[in-house]
């Protein structure tokens, strides 16, 4: 006789079968979940990322393919320069988390680096659990670093599990994320916009350690500044930033508490819907029609679906092709047409704050070029 069916399990069995027979699940790492985290209104990521649907092989089914993406060359690059920063059981690390966050503990002359093998993400995540446990006590006392851990944050009700690139244990048992890019520091400092990104990315690997530090009694403390690892100048020798990232933190913890869960987005789809690039491209279309998007220009540097998002929304005559600020600032006004339109004079409510200075804009603009134009 089968197990009686959870709820649990029927999510797990529904999202397998919005992927398609035998499509293996696509991990939600943590970049994926800063971006869902910056737009949390758009379902269809949020179902797309909990089922875990390959969206970049669904764009390119639909014959809107995504262009971006690292290249291989910038992949082999980071891996090396990450190897670099891990060698000899992570001294060079090490001493650089002793250096930017932590110069008052005794210096890391020597560290535990525990086995986190396990099988499958379930039981890497338990023994990382553990292995955090242990390096935490009371009699340890020592520096100790996690490679390659995995954690797990539940997100829209569903579980993703997430691999920071290192995770230290300080002698005081606070616990720190560090992250290791292989884009430079320049006389000290980085692109912002790249060091944004990644700030963005470490507060998600701090909620989910939050979250492990929670279960333990007494909890540890999670550190609220990371350590961002990068080459220095042009050369491959590795140099640090602590980078606070409470605000990332909050911001990020707020806009995941917001995501519907993927359960109620599921239920609300048509019988049959499934998303595997196998099918034909109309019915693709019509799949991922079928779950509402929230499309913002952002989008095309976070999302491989982005591209198709944007046709779509230019071809509804949506406001919200034109950026966020604009679709705050046009209030009820959701069509290009209809703004047009009220600026004409020819629709809308003259009371609305919107509509008012639609028309204004209007008159200085039929003035300048009437003086122009004489």
């Amino acid at each position: 006789m089968p197990p009686p069916r959870t709820r649990g399990t029927a999510l797990r069995q529904r999202l397998a079968e919005l992927r398609g027979p035998g499509v293996p699940a696509k991990a939600l790492d943590a970049r994926a979940l800063a971006a869902l985290a910056a737009n949390p209104g758009c379902k269809r990521r949020a179902l797309l990322d909990g089922a875990g649907v390959n969206k970049a092989a669904l764009a390119g089914a639909m014959g809107s393919p995504s262009a971006f993406g690292q290249s291989q060359f910038a992949l082999t690059r980071g891996n090396a320069f990450e190897a670099k920063v891990k060698a000899d059981g992570g001294a060079e690390l090490l001493r650089l988390v002793h250096e930017r966050l932590d110069p008052g503990a005794e210096p890391p002359a020597s560290a535990s680096v525990p086995d986190l093998t396990a099988s499958g993400p379930e039981g890497r995540t338990a023994r990382t659990a553990l292995a955090l446990r242990e390096a935490t006590g009371p009699a340890r006392g020592t520096w100790t670093l996690l490679d390659h851990p995995m954690l797990a944050l539940e997100v829209a009700g569903s579980p993703a599990f997430l691999e920071p690139d290192a995770v230290v244990v300080h002698p005081d048992g606070t616990w720190t994320v560090v992250e290791i890019k292989s884009f430079p520091m320049l006389d000290g400092s980085a692109d912002p916009a790249k060091v944004g990104a990644a700030a963005r990315q470490a507060a998600v690997y701090v909620l989910a350690l939050e979250e492990v530090a929670a279960r333990l009694d007494p909890a540890p403390k999670v550190r609220q500044r990371v350590l961002l690892v990068c080459p220095k100048d042009f050369s491959n020798l590795p140099t640090a930033s602590a980078v606070d990232v409470r605000k990332q933190r909050a911001v990020t913890s707020r806009q995941l508490a917001r995501l519907t869960r993927v359960q109620d987005i599921a239920d609300a789809l048509p019988e049959g819907v499934c998303f595997s690039p196998e099918l034909p491209a109309e019915q693709l279309t019509a799949a991922v029609a079928a779950v509402p998007a929230t499309y913002a220009p952002e989008c095309l540097a976070a999302c491989e679906l982005a591209f198709h998002c944007r046709d779509r929304a230019r071809a509804a005559g949506a406001v919200t092709s034109l950026g966020r600020s604009v679709r705050a600032d046009l209030g009820g006004l959701s069509r290009v047409d209809d703004v047009l339109a009220a600026a004409r004079g020819e629709a809308g409510d003259p009371e609305d704050p919107a509509v008012a200075a639609l028309r204004r804009a209007a008159r200085l603009r039929a003035e300048a070029l009437g003086a122009m134009c004489p």
